[in-house]
């Protein structure tokens, strides 16, 4: 008898779906892509051309793809703006979810989405941040837990996307939740990773301009921002994250500590090739994300299959999800009032005088 294998549904088939679609079709074994849904009629027909001859359903409702036969997971990958309602849909229809970053925009919205699931502790219900199954992540996490640099004090991290001037960005700004909340949530997801996941926020201050896209400020973002978050217990992570990197992907982490360092991908490379030019020598880089990090997002697949089959714990609290939109939303609030946020060690915003 064949073992079991995850029988598993896709919400949303832009670029971020497409990827998950085929990463649950092609690259996990112990699962199966069983259904995808799309209203959008250009994803609809790709999904015709590259799932439907594997036996892939394809849905235009979303509704409709939760009743498909079987469906044990859903990937919620559509746009921002449905990720909680959608992943608070399967988990009443009692389906383990893996949601596409950030649960929402708010954080009042995540918060649905906590409350949901733990209505139903049985099932998995992770939010897909993908560089938490980075190999080079995992390692320089695994050095700094076992006491190699000492106590983890300063926290520095970028995600800084190749320049694309097709207006992109302008387009999905209306929904994304701002540069802080899109971008930057893998950076604050990091550093509550190495910082430890119950780190509370004590403040935060932001600044940001528009350097390449000034329509970015009909929707109040920015194209270059950073931020500084310093958290109770004397640790502060500083953030940087840019829509206008001319060589490519750049994605880069440093954490400090008492004894020493670890960094990741401070010199970023797609691979050990170095090119020797007339012009001096040089070293090609990603050209977006998915170059980055695709193993991560493989990884990721497989891991929450295996967490669904097997009934393993999650590799991160849902309730840091909603954590790191919460700084996310008051980094971006920082970034358009010029102000100063603050917290109290429960977590609760508190107002302090301006100077």
């Amino acid at each position: 008898m064949a073992p079991p294998r995850l029988r598993v549904g896709c919400a949303g088939l832009g670029r971020m779906g497409k990827r998950h679609a085929r990463h649950f079709l092609e690259r996990t074994a112990r699962a199966e892509l069983v259904a995808v849904s799309t209203p959008d009629e250009t994803e609809f027909q790709w999904a015709r051309q590259h799932l439907e001859p594997y036996g892939v359903t394809i849905y235009k409702d979303y509704d409709q793809m939760l009743k498909h036969e079987d469906l044990e997971a859903v990937v919620v990958a559509s746009v921002t703006t449905v990720h909680a309602e959608q992943a608070i849909k399967a988990i009443n229809a009692n389906k383990h979810v893996l949601c596409e970053k950030p649960l929402s925009t708010s954080v009042e919205v995540s918060q649905t989405v906590v409350d949901a699931a733990r209505k139903r502790p049985h099932l998995k219900v992770m939010c897909a941040f993908s560089r938490r199954f980075d190999d080079s992540y995992r390692d320089a996490f695994n050095k700094m837990d076992a006491g190699l640099i000492g106590r983890p004090s300063i926290f520095r991290s970028q995600t800084c996307d190749m320049l694309d001037p097709s207006g992109f960005f302008v387009a999905y700004a209306e929904f994304s939740g701002g540069i802080f909340v899109d971008c930057s949530i893998h950076d604050i997801d990091l550093a509550l990773w190495f910082f430890g996941q119950d780190s509370m926020v004590k403040s935060v201050v932001s600044s940001g301009i528009t350097a390449v896209q000034p329509a970015l400020q009909k929707h109040k973002d920015c194209d270059n921002a950073v931020g500084i978050v310093e958290f109770y217990g004397g640790k502060i992570a500083y953030i940087y994250c840019s829509r206008m990197m001319a060589a490519g992907q750049e994605d880069s982490t440093e954490i400090i500590g008492t004894e020493g360092k670890v960094t990741v991908n401070t010199q970023p490379m797609s691979n050990l090739v170095n090119i020797y030019e007339p012009g001096g020598i040089r070293r090609e880089i990603p050209q977006n994300y998915y170059g980055r990090f695709e193993q991560a997002f493989v990884n990721e697949a497989n891991e929450f299959t295996a967490a669904c089959l097997d009934d393993l714990k999650l590799p991160m609290k849902l309730t840091g999800a909603v954590q790191a939109v919460k700084i996310g939303c008051a980094l971006q609030e920082a970034m358009v009032t010029g102000n100063k946020i603050w917290f109290d060690e429960t977590g609760v915003r508190i107002e302090r005088p301006q100077l």
